[in-house]
């Protein structure tokens, strides 16, 4: 069995990306349907981050509290 490539296809990058561009640029385009990209481009920005990180969510649960 082949093992699955890491990271965040460029196919959809690409595509959210084109869809911005496209979306912003169209004065017909309603305002939710422009924050619905953006929503989507935040989402992958989100996504990009955590693959990056190899810790991202490793302190979830820890007591890391100052007021001790």
């Amino acid at each position: 069995m082949s093992k699955k490539a890491k990271g965040i296809n460029p196919e959809l990058e690409n595509a959210i990306n084109k869809m911005m561009k496209e979306i912003m640029a169209d004065s017909t385009a309603t305002i939710t349907d422009k924050m619905r990209v953006i929503d989507r481009a935040l989402k992958l920005e989100q996504l990009k981050m955590k693959d990056a990180d190899s810790e991202w969510g490793s302190g979830f649960g820890l007591d890391d509290d100052d007021d001790k």
